[in-house]
């Protein structure tokens, strides 16, 4: 049996192997996943170990997905453009590296959700690795101008320096959010909230059709779903259904095969209130 992992820092509440097990049951393939906590210090020893007992794929969560990037040997042009890895394919004796976030959060947000996400002016808080999986997919997605906001404000420029469309993307400090206008998307791919430290978000960046999405689920997601409840967002979607069809798209590169997601989506949304994100 080949195996594979997700890596990450905490990782011990990852829904990602109830995930893969709930696909392997579904289309008759025999699944060996389990999580490997590893902080960036261990992470490549860790996963030279996995290589070693054979292991064949893994996935990639908090804080190394850039980390990741630069472990392969290879990678695709989508995790190029994010310049972060969530997913690796046993090549031989290398790692070749792809990037679902993106295309799965665009696959939830039009699927699941029936955003259209065409034009709609954009706000991105954070620019680390969860930021760069999903920032091409919804430039591709045909999303109008995205406005990146982060702490520091040359991690912001470095974003939009790797997606290099300049006219459409625009970096700043967080501190300017007050005075950027209205959204029709928010998408907080920040850990703030784990900390208690998610930044202040005034109501003026509410626009009339604003999509209020966090990339975190579970426990994480309360504070900034309130922020989009409170500021009355048309529509408030956490990153539960991202994670689940991330993982499909993860599973169909390892296996050959994509599952449905439903059945999953929905187990795991009716146990919702005791989620805790780690993925």
């Amino acid at each position: 049996m080949k195996h594979y992992a997700v890596f990450g820092h905490p990782v011990a509440h990852s829904l990602s192997p109830r995930i893969h097990a709930a696909f392997g049951r579904e289309t008759g393939i025999a699944i060996d996943y389990q999580a490997i906590d590893a902080d960036i210090g261990v992470f490549r020893t860790r996963l030279a170990e996995f290589a070693a007992r054979g292991g064949a794929g893994a996935n990639v969560t908090l804080p190394l997905k850039q980390e990741a990037l630069a472990l392969c040997a290879d990678v695709t042009e989508r995790a190029r453009r994010a310049g972060a890895v969530n997913t690796l394919v046993r090549n031989g004796e290398q790692w070749h590296g792809d990037n679902t976030d993106g295309e799965g959060l665009v696959r939830d947000l039009t699927g699941r959700h029936a955003l259209d996400l065409r034009a709609r002016r954009t706000l991105l808080i954070g620019a680390g690795g969860a930021a760069r999986g999903v920032a091409p997919a919804l430039l591709d997605a045909g999303i109008g101008d995205l406005f990146i906001v982060n702490r520091t404000p040359s991690r912001a420029d470095a974003l939009a320096d790797l997606l290099g469309q300049p006219g459409r993307v625009h970096p700043r400090h967080l501190d300017d959010i007050g005075s950027l206008g209205e959204f029709e998307l928010v998408v907080n791919a920040t850990s703030a909230a784990r900390s208690g430290d998610l930044p202040a978000l005034p109501r003026s960046l509410v626009g009339r059709r604003m999509a209020a999405v966090d990339l975190n689920y579970g426990e994480a997601a309360v504070p900034f779903l309130a922020w989009g409840r409170a500021s009355g967002a048309y529509a408030v979607v956490d990153g539960l259904g991202m994670l689940v069809e991330q993982a499909a798209l993860s599973f169909a590169r390892w296996h050959g095969v994509r599952p449905e997601t439903d059945e999953i989506y929905g187990e795991l949304r009716a146990e919702h209130s005791h989620l805790v994100t780690a993925d």
